[in-house]
């Protein structure tokens, strides 16, 4: 059985434009075409858009998403269960994403065909790619986000899965810190923060400390910022926004 885009968008609760967008980078590109080159979606082209909505909601670039989906190493329900570990860190409000997630696993493993509907209604009336359109509007025009734009688009599978796991081994590192009981103005919390701002600067634009003070109060006034670091380590968002500031402070008085 087959969908047209519209119903999948329907299902998915995402927009025509969104699958469109997919299928022209090559993320989702559409199992079938009719007579008249209309897209044609089967099922699993629904497994694979269930799979980059979880990432997207997760906050992984499109990139990654791609990198991530066509290693031919990875087994489909390693994605289901890594995705399962994090939503099940995150704040309350997506525990029922987390919910989803294992039941796509049970499906999966017990052979039960989920319905389209089943597979997307976690999402809601939710399109992740929504926070896409938000950075251009809200950094488009600036130097930082075009830097950005400029190096995300040379870097391969290879160099996404190394960036990932740079993030994920400072999370842990970061995490073990805190449990330790370093304060955030201690050397140690401060030495960390700065290597968040150099990561940042190593693989996608410069980060003046100024802006890393902004980027520090925005790490837990925005909740999307907030919930991905309180995953890491509930409360680790306002140490390490504490940790980035008194950093910032230590360089530039």
């Amino acid at each position: 059985m087959s969908y047209s885009v519209g119903q999948v968008a329907g299902f998915a609760g995402i927009t025509v434009r969104t699958l469109h967008h997919y299928d022209e980078i090559g993320l989702l590109v559409p199992s079938e075409r009719t007579h008249a080159g209309h897209r044609r979606y089967g099922e699993a082209d629904l497994d694979r858009l269930q799979q980059i909505l979880f990432y997207r909601e997760l906050g992984f670039p499109l990139e990654e998403v791609a990198a991530l989906l066509d290693d031919p190493d990875a087994d489909p329900r390693a994605h289901l269960r890594r995705q399962h570990d994090l939503l099940t860190a995150r704040i309350e409000k997506l525990q029922k994403m987390a919910a989803a997630v294992e039941h796509a696993m049970e499906a999966q493993k017990m052979g039960i065909q989920l319905t389209p509907e089943e597979r997307f209604e976690v999402f809601g009336d939710k399109d992740p790619e929504q926070y896409r359109d938000e950075a251009q509007a809200r950094w488009g025009n600036t130097e930082a986000y075009a830097e950005s734009q400029r190096r995300a688009a040379t870097y391969t599978k290879e160099d996404w899965k190394r960036i990932q796991a740079e993030v994920d081994a400072w999370g842990e590192r970061y995490a073990a810190l805190v449990d330790a009981g370093e304060q955030p103005t201690g050397e140690a919390a401060m030495d960390m923060a700065e290597e968040h701002r150099q990561h940042i600067g190593t693989y996608y634009f410069e980060v003046p400390y100024e802006m890393h003070r902004c980027f520090a109060e925005m790490y837990v006034s925005d909740e999307r910022f907030k919930a991905f670091y309180d995953a890491m380590r509930p409360g680790l968002a306002e140490h390490l926004r504490d940790a980035m500031l008194a950093n910032a402070d230590r360089h530039t008085s």
